[in-house]
């Protein structure tokens, strides 16, 4: 008979052999804004809503004592509030980009889906706007 050459690995002492592949969700963000390129749009606040799904991963599990283990949720929403009220945006789309550059930072974040939307601006719809995917390239430029 023909001898098992198997080896036993105990899975939970070498957590090396995993990668983990997490996803931050950020849902229904609401701020008033001074957000648009028409003059109506610079003189008055509206409400702007956002979704983020934030893709990343690691090689680690998260510390339960370690903030930095994590893609902090707060720290993401406090980023997005920052740039829409320090800064006149005339188009959904640049603010996107300012938020994907902020956030792409942080060498673990792989993906980024942004939604933004006006909730005010047109009377039949209940809201406007865009989605955007970013990927980080792997490749080198």
């Amino acid at each position: 008979m023909k001898k098992n050459n198997l080896k036993i690995v105990k899975i939970d002492k070498i957590k090396k052999l995993f990668n983990y592949e997490k996803k931050v969700l950020i849902k229904e963000l609401v701020l008033d804004l001074k957000l648009g390129y028409f003059d109506f749009e610079k003189e008055r606040d509206q409400k702007v809503k956002f979704n983020l799904e934030v893709n990343y991963e690691d090689k680690k599990p998260s510390n339960d004592k370690d903030l930095k283990s994590i893609v902090n949720y707060a720290k993401i929403v406090k980023l997005i509030k920052k740039l829409a009220k320090n800064k006149h945006y005339n188009f959904l789309e640049t603010l996107a980009e300012d938020v994907f550059d902020e956030l792409f930072k942080d060498r673990r974040i792989d993906k980024i889906t942004l939604q933004i939307e006006k909730l005010e601006i047109m009377r039949d719809c209940s809201s406007v706007g865009i989605q955007i995917s970013k990927k980080r390239s792997h490749d080198k430029l």
